[in-house]
């Protein structure tokens, strides 16, 4: 019998040996974790967002800024709507939240993590404790996976499905890309994605803790707009966090290229003419209180005393005594306050990494090697990645369907 081993239990481990097992299989999974998923247990913190309901294939692939036509089978052969039924038929039910992101109705990761397990040892998949270290070779194919304590596994084929860097606490270390290096294959170079953004401006310290809703960002790379969005952020000790910030995150491709810069436009609904005639009927509401105290309309109260200490009006001016200049002044800053971006935060805050096994060695049909004639890959190892919403999850599904069902 055909002998197929899955070197990771995650996302896209268990999808690949799930459709293994179907096609006749004798499917093992390796895992060095004592659970599996554990990456998928914290995902939407904790809640799972488990893919994003973009139903049109185009539409679907836009979300991938990191070689994103590698996806068109994967992505074809298993949607975001099958992954939706494919759930609901293992009886999570789904529900869709704000920019499409889809959910169990329960809010527990766990239960979409217990409807993988169940589903790949229903379909017979067994389940070995222990990390894959090497593989045997009989000239361009693999023979047998070379475990931890010594001992070795004979196959007919092999998925390496352990995921990117990222969360190292969940079991993501990298084991996977030294596999594939083993393996003849190239590994572009590793980075985080979907990361916090540290910030220098002094002030980022004072506003730690700050969330901010509705507002619109601009990223800039040597003074060149790579990307622009409209949502939440956070500001943290280090710098800026939140979803619009880990997108924009996945676009900064090094920082070898130049300083980076980010544009917040705390009032992205008001042009600035719009935002001029606000601000002077507060102003003419308030017209005998002093400057520091005349924005609590405007803006958060956290954020008054930064945006009134850039703005170089003095606190204790009387908003009457404001000029036309100080008042423009202050528009351009509310919807344009800038922030100096000097690096990516620590990889192991990343949702997921950026870099991996080279797609060029990849057939994208079936997702096995070009390289060694019975290996396969799936998910986070693979050179692609997405912007935050689920679309994450959903390439793992999907190149774990195709993997899986490719396998002989």
């Amino acid at each position: 019998m055909r002998k197929a081993i899955i070197i990771g239990g995650g996302a896209s481990g268990l999808m690949a040996a799930a459709q293994s097992a179907q096609n006749g299989n004798e499917t093992l999974i390796i895992e060095k974790m004592p659970r599996c998923a554990r990456k998928v247990l914290i995902s939407g913190k904790g809640r799972c967002n488990m893919t994003n309901a973009t139903f049109d294939l185009e539409e679907l692939i836009s979300f991938v800024p990191k070689n994103p036509r590698f996806l068109y089978s994967a992505f074809s052969a298993f949607m975001p709507y099958d992954t939706i039924a494919f759930f609901e038929e293992l009886g999570v039910q789904t529900k869709i939240e704000r920019g499409n992101r889809v959910f169990p109705v329960s809010d527990k990761a766990v239960d979409v993590v217990n409807a993988l397990v169940n589903n790949a040892k229903a379909k017979g998949v067994k389940f070995i404790h222990g990390a894959v270290k090497a593989f045997e070779f009989d000239e361009n194919r693999i023979s047998a996976v070379v475990l931890d304590d010594g001992s070795k596994i004979e196959c007919s084929s092999v998925a390496v499905c352990t995921g990117g860097k990222s969360y190292p606490g969940t079991g993501s270390t990298g084991d996977g890309y030294i596999l594939a290096r083993q393996s003849g294959h190239t590994v572009t170079e590793i980075q985080p994605s979907l990361v916090p953004l540290v910030c220098s401006n002094n002030f980022v310290l004072r506003l730690q803790g700050l969330s901010l809703r509705n507002v619109g960002i601009r990223l800039y790379q040597k003074g060149r707009l790579i990307y622009e969005d409209f949502g939440e952020m956070l500001f943290t000790h280090f710098g800026v966090s939140g979803p619009v910030i880990l997108s924009a995150s996945s676009h900064i491709r090094s920082f070898k290229g130049g300083a980076c810069s980010l544009s917040i436009d705390l009032k992205p609904a008001l042009d600035f003419q719009a935002l001029d005639k606000r601000i002077l009927r507060d102003f003419s509401e308030e017209s005998n209180k002093d400057f520091i105290n005349s924005l609590g309309k405007l803006l958060p109260k956290k954020l008054i005393p930064v945006i009134v200490s850039l703005s170089g009006i003095s606190p204790s001016k009387k908003v009457n005594e404001i000029t036309r200049e100080e008042r423009h002044a202050l528009v351009q800053l509310v919807k344009n306050l800038k922030l100096d971006v000097t690096s990516f935060y620590d990889i192991d805050a990343a949702i997921v990494t950026s870099g991996g096994v080279d797609v060029k060695e990849i057939d994208p049909k079936t997702m096995k090697s070009k390289i060694i004639s019975n290996l396969f890959f799936a998910g986070e190892v693979i050179d692609v990645d997405a912007y935050t919403g689920g679309f994450n999850l959903q390439i793992a599904f999907s190149t774990g369907y195709l993997c899986g069902n490719n396998m002989f």
